[in-house]
């Protein structure tokens, strides 16, 4: 072989090896997403879901996904405008709840009809495949890294409310406008507003009471705002509130093969009971301090529960009607979700 063709051939096996290593370290290379979300980060998702979920992202790409976490809308916005926030790349990832944006999520809405919902994780578990089977198009600008439910819905309130007559005319934040619909029903006053809105609320008297679980009244302080607390018979809570956990799409595409992977291993139904899994763990802590404070906690009986039960049910009637005005049969919805409800109850 002539000295030039020797020189060309090592030049070429050289090139060829510069571009393994190259592809290699483009490989190897640490990513780092950002996720916002809207929580003080001592709350139940943020300290039991979203960290957790991060760090194993973490551990399972070898250290390759860096998930750095905004609480508190630390990067800017309102809590409404966090879906879009993942769908545009203003953030790579968003938790939020999806009630904040009436008449996007109208499929979805059917797991916060009146009570529906119980166990976090057990209802977790069923809104995730039933997004899967039934609502995924209201999600398909995002990659969806799971969907959840938080457990049993009930009153947080400065007077005892210890039946129906005691709710009429009580201004009560609401979260979305099934619920804000299930408290006119009641004879309540809805006041609608994003979670993190009910501490100021409270404080300023701008409401006398509010409808969260048990998990988020510690990060709320709204068991130092209110010291009377209703519960309902059953297993079934007066309400449920549904959240999105998104990225956005083009961040995930970018990923490598291996690490696209990663993400996909920690999507889907056993991440959807995890955030449920943490929302009935906060439940009972939250309880716990409210116990502990001496507060008043009502427990509606069975009688009394069904009272409630039959007058909040024109909210499914009225949300079946206005879906079929949209082309959904709401009413396959409803019986879908209370099988699959069903289904994973234990």
């Amino acid at each position: 072989m002539s000295f030039l063709k020797r020189r060309t051939t090592l030049l070429a096996l050289g090139a060829v090896a510069l571009a393994g290593l190259a592809g290699q370290a483009t490989a190897q290379q640490v990513v780092t997403l950002r996720l916002h979300q809207m929580l003080p980060p001592q709350a139940t998702i943020p300290a039991r879901a979203l960290v957790p979920w991060a760090q194993k992202v973490e551990a399972e790409s070898g250290g390759r996904i860096k998930v750095q976490l905004f609480h508190a809308m630390q990067l800017g916005g309102a809590p409404p405008q966090l879906f879009d926030q993942a769908r545009d790349g203003v953030v790579d990832f968003t938790w939020t709840v999806l009630g904040y944006t009436p008449g996007r999520f109208n499929k979805s809405e059917v797991f916060e009809l009146p009570f529906m919902s119980g166990s976090a994780e057990e209802s977790s578990r069923a809104f995730q495949e039933y997004v899967d089977k039934y609502a995924a198009d209201e999600f398909k600008d995002v990659k969806l890294i799971a969907v959840h439910t938080h457990g049993p819905g009930l009153f947080h309130t400065k007077t005892p409310v210890t039946g129906l007559e005691s709710l009429r005319g009580m201004k009560v934040r609401g979260g979305s406008r099934v619920i804000n619909n299930m408290l006119t029903k009641l004879g309540a006053t809805p006041v609608g507003m994003p979670v993190p809105a009910v501490t100021d609320a409270l404080s300023k008297g701008t409401i006398d009471g509010t409808t969260i679980p048990w998990e988020v009244t510690p990060s709320l302080k709204v068991t130092e705002l209110v010291k009377n607390h209703t519960t309902f018979a059953g297993r079934q809570g007066l309400y449920t509130q549904t959240f999105a956990f998104s990225m956005n799409k083009a961040s995930y595409e970018k990923l490598p093969p291996d690490l696209k992977k990663v993400i996909d291993a920690n999507s889907g139904i056993e991440t959807a009971a995890m955030f449920g899994r943490a929302m009935d763990e906060g439940d009972k802590a939250g309880r716990a301090i409210a116990e502990k404070a001496g507060n008043n906690i009502v427990a509606l009986d069975t009688a009394e529960t069904q009272r409630w039960r039959r007058t909040a049910a024109t909210v499914e009637t009225d949300w079946v009607n206005e879906m079929k005005g949209k082309n959904v049969d709401g009413a396959k919805l409803v019986s879908e979700a209370r099988a699959l409800i069903a289904k994973y109850q234990r």
